[in-house]
């Protein structure tokens, strides 16, 4: 897979009026009070500058009081609004206080619109004709230099220019003079005329400080974006190292394993084996794929239709198949048989890329577990022959028939009968076990009504129990189900998991035996009072000569081989097998078998 297809995608914000709604408004009234705020200065020199030229022009004997208490009311609201200015820059949250800041500074334009109408209501009416035109002038530019100094707050201009064409207005008005009664009704057209542009400007700046701000998240998306991206790139670099890497070192492994690895296409075509393939079977990895040669070539030509329905299941499926035993031709016309596991390489649109298939030479393998069975099964046959009648002549000896014998010597055969016939049990059961596996047993099934069956068999291995002073107790009741089963295998399945129970039972105890209708199966279960099944044990319970390492089962004695028999047994009567802790200590071995279904 190439590690950079792995990359997320990465959105890229939309632009222009999406931009601007992305904007944060704290920000954006933020950046409007800092723009009002930094004309406070210019204003307050030109309000100084501006109140000195008017003082100069307006000054005479009659009106020397009044303009003193205005330059009273300049002074102090200028001192108020260098006090506001300054307190606004030593301010350490700005964005968080933008609106009050804002109030306060409405408060402020308020304040000088009003003194500055105050002296348009107080001198004109007092003057000259020449002094009124001066007064007239000079108000006007006043409240049209406050467009660029309240630009960022239209309702701040209006609050402040309203102060002081308001006033004045009136003044106009009731002056008495037909001139001034008309040129007030035209003030109000002029105060609402940069009133309108105050609008579009404050519009202007608003959409400006929306963009700016907008962008600037952007800038630092795309900061943040290519920053992530810078470091995803580094990450996938390292990721297509350790790719490769690990490609060569399995390069490596495929081509130095001492199993044969034959990369194949979807097709069945061979793409390259490694070097022990080309051992095993006599062909370069060169030849094949020169003569685009299919995986057909080792696969005997009766046996081709057959592998091409099983490798278009296998396409299909794109399941792993594991331990498939085929025999296969070698260029030197000679036949070796491999262990196979075959493995699909599939990609992320779920479509098939390749095969591996990995094999396993075990011709010397198979033919050494033949040679093992053909003599364990010889050995075992020579052996039953003489050993049967040697043990009928211990027993006959054993019985008393020939006459008493002396202590020592009775105590001497007694022990050799019982090694006998636990000899005589082993090679039963390596028989019975060998014949399993290599399927050469057969059952006879009938219909067996189970519980006649574990009565029988409660009875038949009564004296078993005695031995080892235990008794066999149904409990609950036996119930009457009739299976579909070997009833001379069930019964030897029964005694042996009776036998078992029996001899780890402590002396004077009961075994149990319970029957369970589980609906369309049946269980049989048999309750013993032994020390338990020891946990590193468990796993391996119903293997082939498999007995807990402990004192107490060597002196019972045993095969190891009667678990493993029962197993098999069972499943080949389509039931199940399995054990667990009894409740009081103990175990509980059971099996289950389907009920025979009535026609």
């Amino acid at each position: 897979m190439n590690p950079r297809s792995a990359a997320p995608s990465l959105a890229v914000p939309q632009r222009g009026a999406d931009a601007r709604d992305s904007a944060d408004p704290k920000r954006v009234l933020a950046d409007r009070v800092e723009q009002l705020y930094s004309q406070m200065p210019l204003g307050i020199a030109a309000t100084l500058a501006i109140g000195g030229i008017a003082t100069y022009e307006l000054w005479d004997q009659r009106t020397r009081d009044l303009v003193l208490f205005w330059w009273g009311l300049v002074l102090l609201i200028t001192a108020a609004r260098a006090a506001l200015y300054f307190g606004y820059r030593s301010s350490k949250d700005k964005l968080a206080e933008a609106a009050q800041w804002l109030r306060w500074l409405g408060i402020s334009a308020l304040a000088n619109g009003v003194n500055w109408g105050f002296a348009g209501a107080v001198f004109f009416p007092s003057h000259t004709d020449e002094q009124q035109v001066f007064l007239a002038f000079l108000l006007a530019g006043i409240a049209s230099a406050g467009i660029p100094t309240y630009a960022a707050s239209w309702p701040m201009f209006a609050i402040y220019a309203g102060a002081i064409v308001l006033p004045f207005t009136y003044v106009l008005a009731t002056f008495g003079n037909r001139l001034f009664a008309e040129i007030a009704l035209l003030v109000p057209v002029f105060y609402l005329a940069n009133v309108g542009i105050a609008y579009r400007l404050n519009q202007v700046f608003y959409s400006g400080y929306r963009l700016r701000h907008a962008y600037g998240r952007l800038t630092e998306d795309y900061t943040a974006l290519n920053k992530r991206l810078e470091q995803q790139l580094v990450e996938l670099d390292e990721a297509q190292r350790q790719v490769e890497a690990s490609g060569r070192k399995l390069a490596l492994f495929a081509e130095r394993a001492p199993i044969a690895v034959l990369e194949l296409d979807a097709a069945g075509r061979i793409q390259q084996i490694n070097n022990a393939a080309e051992n095993l079977f006599g062909w370069t990895s060169n030849e094949l794929v020169e003569k685009d040669a299919s995986v057909k070539i080792l696969i005997r030509p009766e046996y081709h239709a057959d592998f091409d329905t099983q490798w278009q299941q296998l396409i299909a499926s794109r399941a792993p198949l594991a331990h498939l035993k085929i025999r296969n031709p070698r260029r030197d016309g000679l036949e070796v048989v491999c262990d196979w596991n075959v493995t699909p390489l599939v990609n992320t649109e779920g479509g098939v890329v390749g095969v591996i298939a990995q094999g396993q030479d075990i011709t010397r393998q198979m033919e050494a577990e033949q040679l093992k069975k053909e003599f364990t099964s010889t050995l075992s046959h020579e052996l039953r022959t003489p050993l049967t009648s040697i043990i009928g002549s211990l027993q006959l000896i054993n019985s008393g028939v020939l006459g008493n014998m002396d202590p020592e010597v009775a105590e001497l055969t007694g022990v050799a009968e019982r090694n006998g016939q636990r000899l005589l049990d082993l090679i039963n059961d390596i028989l019975d076990i060998e014949k399993i596996e290599s399927g050469k047993l057969s059952l006879v099934p009938e219909l067996v009504t189970l519980d006649e069956l574990v009565g029988e068999s409660l009875v038949l291995n009564k004296g078993f129990a005695e031995r080892f002073q235990v008794r066999y107790e149904p409990r609950g009741t036996l119930l009457p189900v009739q299976v579909k089963a070997d009833r001379k295998r069930l019964l030897q399945v029964m005694t042996n998991l009776l036998s078992n129970a029996a001899k780890f039972s402590p002396a004077g105890e009961a075994v149990e035996v319970t029957m369970e209708d589980l609906g369309a199966r049946v269980r049989i279960s048999v309750h013993d009072h032994g020390p338990g099944i020891p946990e590193n044990f468990r796993a391996r319970i119903f293997g082939r000569f498999a007995q807990a390492d402990s004192s107490a089962t060597r002196q019972k004695g045993g095969t190891g081989l009667g678990l493993a028999i029962c197993k098999r047994l069972i499943e080949m009567m389509d039931g199940r097998i399995g054990f667990t802790d009894r409740d009081g200590g103990g175990s509980v071995f059971y099996f289950e078998l389907p009920k025979h279904a009535a026609v």
